[in-house]
């Protein structure tokens, strides 16, 4: 399944080019990083994502992207601005080395959210979570598809909520604001609290 997705993702072109980052020079520049994402990637405030352990395509994207104004995120711009690609890569290949912290998922809200994850809503024609970033939520790093296993739910909540509303639309081929368009804010509450429970 995982090989025939791989194939999939590159016959359609959706894989992205990293550069080669340098852990140890990333390490450096992390010192700015670190009041929002933890000096580790592993952010304390549900507001900023957990970056530890994010895959480097990912990493490189985003901030790329944030740096260029292609995807608008006011409160880290200006902290981005400055940044060479070089940087950049630097960055992703720290972060992407750092342990990332587990967290825990609301009970009650549990088994919907599994059932989300692993099953998608077919009724909706929403796939299942785990077809993309994996059965553990580590994500599919060749393809640039992001870890989200532990990451905070409200973030994740409102990045769906942001996919839904098209406030954010850097996603590949539109993938995630089509699926975030499908379902309504019991349902992204649910499978963003069973996320911050994968590990």
């Amino acid at each position: 399944m995982k090989n025939l997705l791989i194939s999939l993702i590159v016959s359609a072109g959706l894989m992205s080019v990293a550069h080669a980052g340098d852990a140890e020079a990333g390490k450096a520049l992390s010192a700015t990083c670190a009041a929002c994402h933890g000096a580790d990637g592993n952010s304390l405030s549900p507001a900023f994502p957990k970056i530890a352990g994010q895959g480097e395509r990912y990493l490189i994207k985003q901030i790329t992207e944030i740096r260029d104004g292609a995807r608008p995120v006011p409160t880290m711009q200006p902290f981005v601005m400055n940044l060479t690609d070089q940087n950049i890569a630097d960055l992703a290949a720290y972060y992407t080395k750092q342990a990332p912290s587990a967290g825990g998922a609301k009970a009650e809200l549990v088994e919907l959210g599994e059932r989300i994850y692993r099953a998608g809503i077919e009724e909706k024609g929403v796939p299942a979570c785990q077809a993309c970033h994996m059965a553990d939520g580590s994500g599919l790093e060749l393809a640039g598809f992001p870890r989200l296993a532990g990451q905070h739910d409200q973030y994740t909540s409102l990045q769906l909520h942001n996919f839904s509303a098209g406030e954010r639309n850097n996603d590949q081929a539109a993938m995630m604001r089509t699926i975030a368009q499908r379902m309504h804010d019991k349902e992204i509450e649910a499978v963003s609290s069973y996320i911050q429970g994968l590990r």
